[in-house]
């Protein structure tokens, strides 16, 4: 999964380099501020990516006295981290661009320059975006893509699928923006893209931020496994009944479960040693991302959270 991702990412690292440096040429020689407003985002997602590729390497360092469950975490805050740079720079500048132009309209000078840039980048950017649709199709299984972004636990492919959805759409707006500004020659077509731009920017952030919140916050490994690791629990003979079983996610690949159990009477401890022992390796066999499980002897209780 990590080395999936990697690529993705670099895909797109890669190909938003070279397109945010011949937007920006574009702007300066044609003085389009959707042309502009595409390198911000270019240079934003470039800048993005850096901070995906930083998260996975802090990701990956082993648990220490200070963090005994390891650093997964780390690819969660930096995907947040990354959410909130599209909303504040990508979306924010964006919008202040398209305003400003309107307020202050100038007509675009050899519009054929956005052209050529805005169809190469088409080219680059779609490339990037098809690597990133085909990795996420691998892992979203039997489920919608809508579906599959909330069960994701690894965030790092499913923002650059999306980055690259806006970046292709942008590209599609700042196309329509300039090519009615030439036509009508009414300078206003140029800031309104700018802004709409600025506005798809902004809807992709906040879902991308609503997206990571939970994982980043704590949330529990999908319900499948949940249930998986309840029902196997129950068919142990040593015990009676299953009060709760607690998952999260420390990481894309590392769930941690905490299990509360009701032993039979009489069992005797070297029998509870080997439940837990078995119960331990026979989750661990079933959900390789299940890293650590605790188990705890407890009296019959009313379930603190719903049995699924």
């Amino acid at each position: 999964m990590a080395s999936a991702s990697k690529k993705v990412i670099y895909a797109a690292l890669i190909g938003n380099t070279l397109i945010a440096i011949t937007k920006f040429g574009a702007s300066w020689l044609t003085g389009s501020s959707a042309m502009l407003a595409e390198g911000i985002h270019s240079l934003v997602d470039t800048g993005n990516q850096g901070l995906l590729l930083y998260g996975l390497h802090k990701a990956k360092r082993p648990p220490d006295e200070r963090y005994p469950f390891g650093y997964g975490k780390e690819v969660y805050f930096w995907s947040f981290a990354v959410a909130v740079l599209v909303f504040a720079f990508g979306a924010g500048v964006s919008l202040y661009e398209g305003v400003l132009h309107i307020l202050e309209p100038h007509p675009t000078v050899n519009p054929m320059v956005n052209y050529i840039v805005l169809g190469l980048a088409l080219v680059f950017e779609g490339g990037a975006w098809y690597m990133a649709l085909k990795e996420f199709a691998k892992v979203k299984g039997k489920f919608s893509y809508f579906h599959a972004v909330q069960r994701g636990k690894d965030p790092t492919i499913f923002m650059v699928l999306f980055e690259d959805t806006a970046a292709v759409l942008g590209l599609g707006v700042a196309f329509i923006g300039i090519w009615l500004g030439q036509v009508t020659g009414i300078s206003y077509f140029d800031g309104i893209a700018t802004i709409i731009i600025g506005l798809i920017l902004g809807g992709i952030a906040v879902w991308l931020a609503h997206e990571t919140k939970g994982l980043l916050i704590g949330e529990s490994a999908n319900q499948e496994v949940v249930h998986s690791i309840r029902e196997m629990a129950k068919q142990l003979p040593e015990v009676v009944h299953v009060n709760e079983v607690l998952t999260m996610h420390m990481g894309p690949e590392f769930i941690l479960v905490n299990l509360s159990v009701e032993f039979r009477d009489g069992v005797t401890s070297d029998d509870v040693e080997h439940c837990v022992a078995t119960l331990d390796k026979d989750i661990k066999i079933r959900h390789p991302l299940v890293k650590r499980v605790f188990v705890e002897a407890e009296a019959r209780r009313v379930s603190k959270v719903p049995e699924i």
